[in-house]
């Protein structure tokens, strides 16, 4: 074949594997749902099955849980504090095309005797095969954010707070 044929014959080829992958945006959907069901159960296996093992969650603020959460078991770990802490969220909105969702949630506490938050939430989520891939939060207050996680998350002594 000679390489004038061969190229449009690769693109399809190419077009051809690149859609058999992409979900649809209710299928994505879904994926972030099925997360926000296991959220609110306090589920962390259900949580972890939406998950890519890879997968990277990034959490604005300066405050002891923000940065990026690098691979399943330290998102996990994050959701275990945040579910210590009384942090509930009430989905308001989904949007989606192939690769990513958006959400929109109310994202709220009611942990006694603490400093609470009340705030709305984005979080823009990358999905590639049924998984969460990536997830961005963003806050309508950080702020208050950074309020609440500091009043709720002590950070070790000095000398067991640096990595060893």
């Amino acid at each position: 074949m000679k390489p004038t044929t061969l190229l449009p014959t690769l693109t399809a080829a190419i077009l051809t594997a690149t859609s058999a992958l992409a979900a649809s945006p209710e299928d994505n959907i879904k994926v972030v749902q099925d997360f926000f069901a296991a959220y609110g159960a306090n589920d962390l296996d259900g949580i972890a099955a939406v998950m890519d093992e890879n997968v990277q969650w990034h959490i604005p603020g300066r405050h002891p849980l923000s940065g990026t959460k690098s691979g399943r078991d330290e998102v996990l770990a994050f959701f275990a504090q945040l579910g210590s802490a009384g942090f509930k969220a009430d989905p308001i909105y989904f949007g989606a095309d192939d690769a990513h969702v958006v959400d929109i949630h109310r994202g709220w506490s009611n942990a006694p005797g603490k400093p609470n938050v009340d705030t709305t939430w984005a979080l823009v989520y990358r999905i590639e095969n049924g998984k969460i891939v990536e997830a961005t939060n963003l806050s309508a207050d950080q702020d208050a954010a950074n309020t609440f996680f500091w009043s709720n998350y002590d950070l070790a002594p000095v000398p067991d707070r640096l990595a060893k």
